[in-house]
């Protein structure tokens, strides 16, 4: 008599624990059915995260409780912004006239960038739970660009007077997450401000990424450092001791103190 056949599956566990495609299993010489429906579905949602356009004016409706302005990268059209990140970097002609000068401590700046998906689920949510976080500081208006990518916020920074940008970013997506945020926080923003003068926080999702929260925490903890010690990038780290940053209104007060 032969021995019982164990049927269970030995990548049941590993699946559990991460959203990666493991263990998928084989039909013939291929994946099965569903796997690869399931595949070709990920990647075309991903594909329309990165050519769709982002719904401005719905976006604008639900920052209705702050002062919103409109620009554009000088990237004419979608299909250029992908073909050339360069453009995307810079204001376009004359947009720089839709940014009147209203200095600050920080603004929010929306990129759509490679999805626009995750601009338009999450951005509105980001900013309004990280803004009730920052009290005592002044924000500026929130400014929306499309065909934009991360460095956009040095040069809106610049000619609104913030002393940070946080720009909320449509990333990357993949294959498991389609709609995944990033945020960047500048401080000094100007043109030419190099990466690693940037602190970044990553994929603010909903299916097992950051929450908005959490998000907001760690936006506003990193604001208050930074406008403390007048810098964000490698010389900000996330772990420092936070009984070295004072609350919202100790670090505005620091800000109006001359310094010398």
């Amino acid at each position: 008599m032969s021995a019982p056949t164990d049927t269970r599956d030995p990548w049941a566990k590993l699946r559990a624990a991460t959203p990666a495609r493991i263990g998928l299993g084989r039909a013939g010489t291929g994946l099965p059915t569903s796997d690869n429906l399931d595949f070709q579905f990920a990647h075309a949602r991903a594909r329309d995260a990165v050519h769709s356009a982002l719904d401005v004016s719905r976006l604008e409706q639900d920052l209705a409780a702050f002062e919103v302005i409109q620009v554009t990268s000088a990237a004419p059209d979608r299909a250029t912004y992908l073909r050339r990140p360069d453009l995307g970097r810079r204001l376009g002609a004359n947009e720089g006239a839709n940014l009147p000068a209203q200095p600050c401590d920080v603004m929010f700046v929306i990129a759509d960038g490679l999805s626009s998906a995750a601009v338009q689920t999450h951005a509105a949510a980001v900013i309004e739970a990280a803004s009730a976080k920052l009290t005592g500081f002044a924000i500026g208006p929130v400014v929306i660009a499309t065909q934009a990518r991360v460095a956009i916020g040095d040069e809106i920074g610049q000619a609104i007077g913030a002393r940070l940008t946080v720009l909320l970013v449509g990333e990357r997506p993949g294959l498991t997450v389609a709609d995944s945020l990033g945020a960047y926080l500048t401080y000094g923003p100007a043109p030419g401000v190099k990466d690693s003068a940037r602190n970044c926080l990553s994929n603010i999702h909903a299916k097992g990424g950051m929450s908005y929260d959490l998000a907001a925490e760690k936006i506003a903890w990193l604001t208050r450092a930074a406008l403390r010690m007048e810098l964000t990038g490698t010389g900000l780290k996330e772990e420092a001791d936070p009984t070295e940053i004072p609350d919202a209104s100790d670090a505005t007060q620091a800000l109006n103190t001359p310094q010398t």
